[in-house]
């Protein structure tokens, strides 16, 4: 009983000491990004001029360029450290795995631990795919239609930073959440509760669903952005279908 007492408190201090580094490390890559501000923001603000490097690879040729506004006497501080604490919590997230599977690993036995690295590399490869995506496709479009919109000519739009800021970060968080849809399909092909039959036979009522999807994502009214948002997700759920079948 005392032995596995000890065990037990033994396993919550290590995965205390975990959590600990972890933040550290979240910590340090966040002041890291915080102190290049000029680089940082050079990143995050880039998509709102129509020399960002998509406008230019899709032929987007009209000249725009968003200006943003300051409401808040403290909303531009603020904005700042929490971009910095999302770029550090990027930059720290491979930490963060690895310190999570040494946790893990040494209750798993061998095949299960391949299958764990193998869930952890892919999963996490997916979300920051996914956010690249959202970053160079679906977010600067968004913005150009979205910050470019108008009802009439006597009606300017005055868009804020924070506005900006958390159209950027919920919509790389959600296409990378999205983008882990090939894990998932794997993962339960391989626990026999999907096959590539059932989902090619319900391939149409995918589309619907992806197109319904894509709208909420995107909030607009133009069907160039919504098939842009559109396509890589059925790309996404094709090369699911042949995961789970090469997974049988």
């Amino acid at each position: 009983m005392n032995s596995e007492q000890a065990t037990f408190w033994d396993h919550l201090d290590e995965l205390r000491s975990v959590i600990i580094r972890s933040l550290v490390v979240v910590m340090i890559a966040a002041v890291v990004a915080f102190c290049l501000k000029e680089w940082l923001f050079g990143v995050v603000l880039a998509p709102r001029s129509s020399d960002f490097i998509t406008y230019r690879l899709l032929g987007i040729d009209n000249h725009f360029q968003l200006s943003l506004m300051n409401t808040g006497l403290t909303e531009q501080f603020m904005v700042h450290m929490r971009v910095a604490l999302y770029a550090g919590l990027l930059l720290a997230s491979p930490y963060i795995l690895y310190q999570l599977f040494g946790f893990v690993a040494p209750g798993l036995y061998q095949n299960e631990r391949k299958a764990a690295t193998w869930i952890a590399v892919s999963a996490y490869a997916m979300f920051i795919l996914g956010t690249v995506v959202d970053y160079l496709l679906i977010f600067p479009l968004t913005v150009r239609f979205l910050g470019t919109y108008q009802v009439s000519p006597d009606v300017m739009n005055m868009l804020t930073l924070q506005s900006y800021i958390d159209t950027l970060i919920s919509m790389s968080f959600v296409m990378g959440v999205v983008f882990e849809l090939p894990v998932v399909c794997a993962i339960l092909g391989k626990m026999s509760l999907i096959n590539s039959n059932m989902m090619s036979r319900y391939r149409r009522h995918a589309v619907v669903a992806i197109l319904v999807v894509s709208a909420i994502i995107t909030p607009t009214t133009d069907a160039f952005t919504l098939l842009v948002v559109a396509l890589p997700i059925w790309l996404l759920y094709e090369v699911s279908i042949l995961l789970v079948r090469l997974n049988k």
